[in-house]
């Protein structure tokens, strides 16, 4: 087993053997979108220094940018404290969402109350 093969194995997948990632913009921490991996777009991500999904839609991979030319470029990968969440730290080329903008989080606000600090 290699050392990427014991990282991936610390990955606790849900039953569908995915995890969802969170992907961020490496120097601003912007978030950008949330993806999902397997076992196998994970080894992609971390072994080739782009980011690779699985399209739970079209039940295929895909790797950021290929179609679009708005490539992902890894710089950092985390698991969080849980193991069931991954945290994706990218150099982001051109839009992060298929709908053209920069994140995928920049429509709907949902009108959250905000809290007061204790």
């Amino acid at each position: 087993m290699t050392a990427g093969d014991e990282r991936i194995a610390q990955v606790e997948f849900n039953a569908d053997g995915l995890a969802p990632v969170i992907v961020q913009q490496w120097d601003t921490r912007e978030v950008l979108m949330l993806a999902w991996v397997d076992a196998e777009a994970l080894r992609r991500t971390l072994t080739t220094g782009r980011a690779t999904y699985w399209s739970r839609s079209r039940q295929e991979y895909w790797r950021k940018g290929d179609t679009s030319g708005h490539i992902q470029v890894v710089r950092e990968a985390r698991l969080d404290c849980d193991g069931d969440a991954i945290l994706l730290l990218v150099a982001q080329h051109g839009p992060a969402c298929h709908t053209g903008t920069h994140t995928c989080f920049d429509t709907t606000d949902l009108g959250a109350v905000s809290g007061e600090e204790q």
